[in-house]
């Protein structure tokens, strides 16, 4: 078995050739030759590699949630989102996975996991996997409380972080003001758990 960024190649898969096009300290840009298990023949591919990242549901005791709105330079917008950041290690065991989404609760938003509170595991998705292998981990924090030292001053342009119900959420989703596939892949997440309540509306 062949060990690829994401791990052991499943049976019927083989990368065949790779060529770094690419690097820097976030992503690799390679050129592959791959075998499927549908293609004896080797597919041509060009793929972008990234860390893998966390995206946290953050729930207040109000039971509202924590969105940060954050300047985006390739869509040239800000975008309210759950607050999110990259898991530095490649191959991450469990309990850095959750550090890291700690970490990032507390540089983007100001708030941390309060007493008695519980970080729990939403799975994960892949963001785009036409063109990339970013694996995102989902996670829902609650309750949540403000440390009281604000929001750290890291390498992202976040430009405000209010908390909303989930109605607020909803009609966010609706009006198209919640548009990156990390927030939006973890509000169907919490909806299919029974997590968020979204009401059925007329098209």
């Amino acid at each position: 078995m062949r060990w690829t960024d994401l791990g052991p190649e499943s049976e019927g898969w083989e990368t065949v050739s790779r060529t770094a096009r690419y690097a820097d300290d976030h992503l690799t840009v390679n050129t592959e030759e791959v075998k499927t298990p549908s293609r004896a023949r080797p597919k041509v591919w060009t793929t972008v590699h990234r860390k893998s990242a966390v995206v946290i549901a953050a729930v207040t005791g109000e039971g509202k949630f924590l969105l940060v709105r954050q300047e985006r330079i390739p869509i040239r917008c800000a975008l309210w989102e759950m607050p999110a950041g990259q898991i530095e290690e490649s191959q991450p065991s469990q309990q850095e996975i959750e550090a890291t989404a700690l970490r990032e609760l507390r540089e983007e938003t100001g708030f941390r996991l309060a007493d008695g509170g519980k970080l729990i595991g939403l799975g994960d998705f892949f963001t785009s996997p036409g063109f990339t292998d970013e694996r995102e981990y989902l996670f829902l924090a609650q309750p949540v409380e403000q440390t009281g030292e604000g929001r750290g001053a890291g390498e992202e342009s976040i430009i405000d972080c209010r908390a909303f119900s989930g109605m607020e959420l909803q009609e966010m989703i609706l009006a198209n003001e919640i548009r990156d596939a990390n927030t939006l892949g973890l509000c169907a997440r919490l909806a299919a758990r029974g997590l968020l309540a979204l009401q059925p509306v007329s098209v």
